[in-house]
């Protein structure tokens, strides 16, 4: 067994989506970032790459890199799933929690949990997902940011 933490924080502006685990959250702030800024995913990119001990996703995917401007977060979960793939691992699981004063994203956690599982090649009972708030502290609490944290657990592939 191999396991990984990952951590993410992106600061929440107008003018742009919220996008969280590959879903667009309806909210009139959106995460400042060089791709989408999908804090959720890349917190779990982090924790899948440190598990198979592959650095961090701004070694594979630097901010500043121009072929990454904009890009869909979820690309990059692909690229770690296939990273540690090539290094003979599998997810055994994805644990995550998105800390964040508003929106409320309890209504977009089902859909959350099986767009990363579909992106991770897994099934959805292997991908857990919690919100939580800040409780108006810091500046997470005063709204001004999301923050996410992941751990990941990898196991070495099995020969069929």
């Amino acid at each position: 067994m191999r396991v990984g933490i990952g951590y993410d924080v992106h600061r929440l502006v107008s003018d742009r989506k919220l996008i969280l685990g590959g879903v667009e959250i309806s909210y009139h702030l959106g995460l400042l970032g060089h791709s989408d800024a999908d804090v959720l995913t890349h917190a779990i990119v982090d924790a899948i790459l440190g598990a198979a001990a592959l650095g961090d996703i701004g070694a594979h995917f630097p901010d500043t890199d121009d072929r990454y401007k904009g890009m869909d977060s979820l690309i990059f979960l692909e690229d770690a799933v296939a990273k540690v793939r090539q290094c003979g691992y599998q997810i055994e699981n994805i644990d995550s929690t998105v800390i964040a004063q508003r929106p409320k994203l309890a209504p977009y956690i089902s859909e959350i949990r099986t767009r990363l599982a579909e992106t991770l090649d897994i099934d959805v009972s292997q991908v857990n997902v919690k919100a939580t708030t800040a409780e108006e502290l810091g500046v997470v609490g005063e709204g001004k940011a999301i923050v996410a944290h992941a751990i990941a657990c990898l196991s070495r592939l099995t020969e069929a």
